[in-house]
């Protein structure tokens, strides 16, 4: 049996989904797309659907690892005056109303821009929990580290990939501190994902070596997606789907409680498998 760190709410929410037999629904979307005040009614709007976790994306000129959805919803976040500093002023609010899980996904200028210390006190300050940096290796990573260690916080989060080394793996499992963030693919968010076999293979490895949850991005844009990954993840992040939707429909009347339906149906896989599911599938002897 898997032992969770319960220092803060992201490692505290994995705990109690896996004392439940339930695994992680994770939707990322983009902070400030359209506007910031929407973002605040997604995010309420996805936990009501059953939404565990949530990523906000902060929005960048340049952002190497994402695929053209999330790519334009940085652009419209930007064009619509979304700033790191007006992010945290939302985590803010947000706190005011809910206590659930919420990490950044930032690129490292944007972090250096407010100043690595002052990120993390303020971000601390706001409740944020937990952060994620693509284009920050671990092994780079010192000066973040050791500033959220010493600010109480974000927790670190990173990525691992089907290509990184071995010990490229034992850094993250050892720096990782709410979840282990494993990408599913090699390319881009966005991205199709196509051989399953070997997300679990890599998931399961990085389980019997780490007491960590691990969960999985990158490529998951259905329920049928989210259910076969959730049957050996710990947790199932879903961006692409989720940000092309809010890009497509986010003017329509229906737009949040559609959202919500989303976060509903997505949920709905993630959950344990009940007695009488169980007797029905069993074999007879």
């Amino acid at each position: 049996m898997k032992s969770f760190d319960m220092s803060n709410r992201i490692q505290t929410t994995f705990a109690q989904l896996h004392t439940k037999g339930e695994k992680a629904l994770i939707p990322y979307i983009m902070a400030g797309d359209p506007t910031l005040a929407m973002t605040e009614s997604l995010v309420f709007a996805l936990e009501q659907g059953g939404a565990d976790l949530i990523e906000l994306g902060v929005p960048f000129s340049d952002p190497i690892a994402d695929g053209p959805v999330i790519q334009q919803a940085a652009e419209r976040a930007l064009h619509s005056g979304t700033t790191l500093k007006k992010i945290l002023a939302t985590v803010t609010n947000l706190r005011k109303k809910t206590s659930i899980p919420l990490i950044l996904m930032a690129y490292y200028n944007s972090l250096m821009a407010m100043g690595i210390k002052d990120f993390c006190a303020n971000a601390v300050q706001a409740g944020v929990d937990g952060l994620i940096v693509p284009d920050l290796p671990p092994e780079e990573s010192d000066l973040l580290y050791h500033a959220a260690q010493a600010a109480g916080g974000p927790v670190n989060i990173f990525l691992l990939a089907p290509t990184s080394t071995a010990e490229r793996r034992r850094v993250v499992i050892q720096r990782s501190h709410g979840f282990i963030y494993y990408v599913s693919l090699t390319g881009i968010t966005g991205s199709k994902l196509t051989d399953l076999s070997r997300v679990r293979q890599n998931v399961q490895q990085l389980q019997r070596t780490s007491r960590k949850p691990v969960a999985v991005g990158f490529g998951i844009a259905s329920a049928e997606q989210a259910r076969e990954v959730g049957q050996f993840a710990d947790g199932v992040i879903i961006g692409s789907a989720l940000v092309r939707h809010v890009g497509e429909h986010h003017s329509a009347p229906t737009f949040l409680t559609d959202i919500q339906g989303m976060a509903q149906q997505w949920k709905s896989v993630l959950l344990p498998v009940t007695a009488k599911s169980s007797a029905k599938r069993k074999p007879k002897e």
